[in-house]
């Protein structure tokens, strides 16, 4: 207890349902971005953010509804443009707590062009992709992430592409902060979160998430996930890479963690004034 002017005033001690709003999530039941939600509001509760200071951007698809659901601000932007949006919003509002969640098509198909120069800027965000290798809002279509040879309603003859590296491509990007986590697996996803928004920088957290209508990953995903090892060298970007590139198992947990100095704002140089008359001059005979 503190006291102002003599007056004691108790500090406010935020629980998870500080963080919710009247709004009911509709995910299907058994979507992992259940679980994702509430390990944002643990990491929130851990933290003990204010809901006035923090904002959520996300872009379009199911896991793209997820501002509604937390009570802060939320900004619903259009298809891949969460990060610029974010990044918007976080130079205008440094103050502010700037999140941006949204699933694998939103960032890594319409929006890829977007994260490698969010990641480079460095910029402090804390960027949470809920990753269920398939396209759920519209009905069960391949990702950037869905494996090769997966057969969905657009490539009903196998997919013929590779899938993307997330991990893979932010590291190669130059993110500070790179980790994964497991929608079965809370309580860690709470923590990577939590350590991902304490990053100073910009940090990025893939979460699989498995879709239970569309391409339900659940037993595969428990059967494959594994945690990295204690010993592991968080600052060795040879060693995170060898995790991230990893596609017969998944390596849950920090891959990559560097706070780099910050480069001192500079102050703008003085705006010359504008000569008029020598402009004009230019287009006389």
């Amino acid at each position: 207890m503190t006291t102002t002017n003599s007056i004691p005033v108790t500090p406010v001690v935020r629980k998870a349902a500080d963080y919710r709003t009247d709004l009911k999530p509709i995910w299907c039941p058994g979507c992992g971005d259940f679980a994702v939600l509430a390990a944002i509001q643990q990491a929130l509760v851990a933290l003990q953010v204010d809901p006035k200071d923090l904002a959520i951007v996300s872009g379009i698809g199911c896991s793209s509804r997820l501002p509604g659901f937390l009570h802060a601000y939320g900004l619903h932007t259009v298809h891949g443009r969460a990060l610029p949006a974010a990044t918007g919003l976080k130079l205008a509002r440094p103050d502010l707590t700037v999140l941006a969640v949204g699933g694998d098509g939103d960032f890594f198909s319409i929006g890829v062009g977007h994260l490698p120069h969010a990641v480079r800027r460095d910029i402090n965000i804390t960027c949470i992709v809920m990753d269920n290798e398939i396209y759920g809002l519209t009905k069960g279509q391949t990702s950037p992430t869905s494996p090769q040879g997966h057969v969905t309603k657009s490539t009903p003859g196998g997919n013929p592409a590779a899938p993307l590296h997330p991990l893979a491509l932010a590291l190669s990007s130059g993110a500070t902060f790179v980790a994964r986590g497991f929608s079965s697996q809370p309580k860690q996803l709470a923590e990577l979160i939590k350590m991902g928004m304490q990053h100073e920088g910009f940090s990025f957290i893939q979460a699989m998430s498995p879709c239970v209508t569309f391409y339900d990953t659940y037993k595969l995903y428990k059967e494959k996930v594994y945690p990295i090892p204690a010993d592991h060298d968080v600052r060795d970007p040879d060693a995170a890479m060898r995790y991230a590139l990893e596609s017969e198992r998944l390596p849950l947990g920090v891959l990559y963690h560097e706070p780099r100095p910050r480069a001192a704002a500079q102050p703008a140089p003085e705006p010359k004034p504008f000569d008029t008359a020598a402009y004009l001059a230019r287009f006389k005979a």
